[in-house]
């Protein structure tokens, strides 16, 4: 068993190295020796398969994927960490730490230069604070990965696996949809991180879409409605519709009528299919 597996043996080598955890970076390093091996099983990284890991910590679980991946690319915004991964990783040749903004970094260049010729997944336990900013980046580049698995939030889990048309969907839920297919994997207990936050967290894993689940004539109009919808979520579609696109609420209702979309609806109720509909008749009107 890996000495990573032991927080005594992460604590001391965090002590040794000087470092703080910082709160403004949401740094809350994942520790549970059965957690990891799990979520490198479930991203899908093999001999063939190279994984980009987004934020390794102390890198118990980026020790975890190097075991089963063909190469793991780590990406470490703090370079506080470097000494720390360059000692808890001393037993891996196939693991790349890049210090670098995962929201900065040219993602597709590095993943032609590190892994070409080979099938790309992404592993992270992504920071609370920015965990849908990362998510949306990673899906909206379209880059040639076959699934993202991420630690986030409990509550922000529920919200992004949510079927659109349903009371927990939001609008990161229909991003998410079009994009990928996103399957809950466990539930993780806040005692499972160093130092321990205090709500749960949970895995999920993203399935990229080798096509999206309706077709769109205009697919940035398409997330300005779904922005616009959840945007004051508590009123009717059409008056939120109004507001967050600057039309005129009669515009708005005879929009939703051709779309077919009643009146009273609100955007918790809205499908796929019905979002597509809304944008694509303002497509044509506008």
């Amino acid at each position: 068993m890996s000495e990573l597996t032991n927080i005594s043996y992460v604590k001391d080598v965090l002590r040794r190295h000087g470092f703080t955890f910082s709160k403004a970076l949401g740094q809350n390093f994942l520790i549970n020796p059965t957690v990891c091996p799990k979520m490198a099983q479930l991203c899908g990284g093999n001999k063939q398969t190279g994984v980009i890991e987004i934020g390794p910590g102390a890198g118990v679980l980026t020790n975890e994927l190097a075991r089963t991946a063909y190469k793991v690319v780590a990406i470490e915004l703090d370079k506080r960490l470097l000494p720390v991964l360059e000692e808890t990783l001393r037993a891996h040749h196939n693991i790349k730490i890049i210090n670098g903004d995962a929201m900065k970094l040219d993602l597709k260049a590095l993943i032609q230069e590190e892994f070409e010729g080979h099938e790309v997944a992404v592993c992270a336990n992504l920071p609370y604070y920015i965990t849908s900013p990362v998510i949306m980046r990673l899906l909206e580049e379209k880059l040639p990965i076959t699934a993202l698995t991420v630690m986030v939030q409990k509550e922000a889990a529920q919200r992004i696996c949510a079927e659109p048309g349903t009371r927990q969907s939001g609008a990161i839920s229909a991003a998410v949809h079009y994009y990928a297919q996103p399957e809950w994997m466990f539930k993780v207990a806040a005692g499972s991180f160093l130092p321990a936050p205090k709500v749960d967290s949970a895995v999920i894993r993203l399935n990229i879409r080798k096509e999206p689940p309706v077709e769109l004539k205009d697919e940035k109009l398409f997330f300005r409605v779904v922005k616009a919808a959840f945007s004051q979520r508590r009123k009717t579609l059409s008056n939120s519709l109004s507001a967050g696109l600057g039309l005129a609420k009669q515009d708005v209702t005879s929009v939703l009528q051709q779309a077919g979309i009643p009146s009273p609806a609100r955007a918790e109720e809205m499908t796929m299919q019905q979002f597509a509909a809304i944008a694509d008749t303002l497509a044509e009107i506008l």
